[in-house]
This record gives C-alpha cells, structure tokens and sequence, in this order.
C-alpha cells in the first residue's frame, strides 16, 4: 500500500510539473530564436529594422493570446480540479452547450488579428521588393549556384564572386543597391540579417532584393534554404565601403587580368587543364561559366564560397585537394603534383 502511494505522489508530481513545463518552453522560444541569430535584432538597413519591428509586433501580439489562453487554462485546472483523496465519480458531468456571442467573438478576434497582421505584413513586403527606379542605382545580378554566389555588375561590364562590395548609404553620397536574385540550379536563399530580410532564388524566375548598409563594415549571410551538401558553407560576405572606395573597386575590377612575368608556367597548367573550362579570366582565352570569375581571385578576402582566408597556404590546400576543405563540392581533384600546385598558385597570386 504503501509503494501504491509513493506511485500515486510521484504520478501526482510529473502531472503538475508538466504543464509548467511546457508553458516555460513556449515562452523561451522567442529566446532561443534570438541567441541563435542575434543579428536579426540589431539591423544595419532601414529595411532590417523594418523586419525587427514586424517581428516585434507579432511576438508582442502572440505573448498577449499566451498569456491569455495559458492563464485561462492554469485557472481552469486548479480551480476545478478534484482536491487530493477525493472519491472517484464517474458519473458524466453536466453538458454544457455553447454560447453562440463568445463564439462569434473568438472567430471574429483571430480573423482580425491575421487580417491586421496581413496588411501590415504586405505593406513592408511592397516596399522592400518594390521596382528599382531608372536611374542613380547600382544593380546587381545575383546567381546562386551548387555552392557558390555569382555576383554581376552589369552597368559596369564585370562579374565577381561571393564577395559582394557596395556602398555605404551615406547622406551626401547615397546610391541604392538592388539585386536581380536569380539559380542556376535548384532552390537557395539570399539572406543578410543585418541589411535584409531572406529572399529565395527559385530556378526560371527572378526575384529582386534592395540591399543598404547605413554603416561601412563587413555583413555576414548565408543561403537560408538547403540546397545540398554544402548548403552549411555557401556563404555571402558583403563589404559595405565609403563611396570613393567603392568607385576605386570599381575601376580595378573593370580591368582584365595582367600577367606578371615569371608565372607563365602556372598559367600555361591553368589553360592546359580543366580550369580554363570551368572559370573566366578576362583578357585570357579563360571563358569558363561553371565555375567562379578568377579575374581578380586575390581581391577577395576568402575562397570556397567563404570557407577559408584567401592566403597561399589554403589556395595550395583547396587545389591539391577541394573534398578536404569541403566535401562534396563541384571543384575536381586535377590531381596535380606538388610541383604544378606551387607553379598554378604562384600564377592566381598575381590576379590581383
């Protein structure tokens, strides 16, 4: 009898710490979302705040129905619970039937809720993705490939890769950046927590972003929808920059690639292989289209879509052998020896 009352306490116990519980885990949810991307809640973009304060907005509503409907269920179990010993009745309770006004009202206070919300809601998303104006913007044509970002500067005549550099949106030398958000083969992601809101890049369409940074400085993204193996490591690294800066860019990366004396060993293995096919070195019988635009590799600051720092050591690592960086990824394995690898880097060093 008595191991039936220790069963019965403790059976007792788990029933009241469980609903506690479960409601403590619902409430640390919002918490849990902004320790893991904390970036969402100090924005950089008039756009990102905008997002910020959305989301301010429908987690101040949903806290509200919380409270509400959580509070009315704790009353409801502890006031009409049955006190502990008391006999069991299993007769069936009165029937209650509804009341037609409190049903009205709790149709009728969601439905207002999600239609508020809604024009809220599409109000931001028209002027986010609203169309870029004639003049006085800089466009962008972002690709997203298997796992790498192609980023295009059409009104300048130059493409790049993963590193996507724009101005700064100062007062007295504010330019808007708009991105043509586009796949080359399945479904990805564009997402700058700090600047903008994420926007998919879906095969045979096109979708458009604006990016501003208020500040110069380095903002960091990733794609935000899985699209394979090394959807973890497509990362986007924007470098916003004071305006004479960027025009300074500009002009570097309109140029085509010069070839410095003392590598052409290094370049005839880069036109001899696979790499001539697969990449695009401007002013070089170079015109691959699978592959990033080398043209001006070590103006970048990464490689691998952001993997590893652009340096010597990791150009030498991902070409005797890409799997080892990132598995999986579409970069064969030339299988080139010691002695080609020295000579093909000492080559990309010089693609300034």
């Amino acid at each position: 009898m008595r191991e039936l009352r220790k069963g019965r306490f403790r059976q007792t116990c788990y029933g009241m710490m469980r609903w506690p519980l479960a409601l403590a885990l619902v409430a640390c949810c919002p918490l849990l979302a902004t320790a893991q991307s904390p970036d969402m809640f100090n924005p950089s973009s008039p756009d990102a705040a905008e997002i910020r304060e959305l989301f301010y907005l429908v987690l101040a509503i949903s806290a509200i129905i919380f409270l509400l409907v959580g509070g009315a269920l704790a009353y409801f179990i502890v006031r009409f619970r049955d006190p502990p010993g008391a006999p069991r009745d299993d007769t069936e309770p009165p029937q209650i039937y509804g009341s037609q006004p409190i049903e009205i009202a709790w149709t009728l206070a969601p439905t207002l809720i999600v239609f508020v919300l809604s024009l809220v809601v599409i109000r931001s998303v028209i002027a986010m993705r609203s169309d870029p104006p004639e003049a006085g913007v800089i466009r962008v044509r972002a690709v997203g490939h298997q796992w790498w970002w192609e980023f295009e500067y059409p009104d300048y005549g130059f493409t790049t890769a993963n590193e996507l550099v724009i101005p700064s949106s100062e007062v007295d030398a504010e330019k808007p950046v708009y991105l043509q958000l586009e796949s080359a083969d399945v479904i990805h992601s564009f997402w700058i927590p700090k600047l903008a809101g994420k926007t998919d890049l879906v095969p045979g369409q096109t979708n458009r972003m604006r990016l501003q940074a208020d500040t110069p400085g380095l903002y960091e993204g990733r794609c935000a929808e899985y699209c394979g193996t090394q959807h973890a490591r497509m990362l986007i690294r924007v470098n916003a920059v004071e305006m004479a800066e960027f025009e300074k860019w500009i002009e570097n990366q309109k140029r085509p690639a010069v070839v410095a004396p003392g590598v052409e060993a290094g370049r005839q293995i880069f036109m001899d292989q696979a790499c001539a096919n697969c990449h695009t070195i401007r002013g070089e019988p170079a015109v691959g289209k699978f592959g990033p635009d080398l043209t001006h590799l070590m103006s970048r600051e990464t490689i691998a879509a952001g993997v590893l720092e652009n340096n010597r050591e990791n150009l030498s690592d991902w070409l005797a052998d890409p799997d080892h960086a990132k598995p999986g990824s579409r970069m064969p394995n030339m299988r080139l020896s010691p002695t080609e690898v020295k000579q093909l880097v000492d080559y990309l060093m010089t693609l300034e």
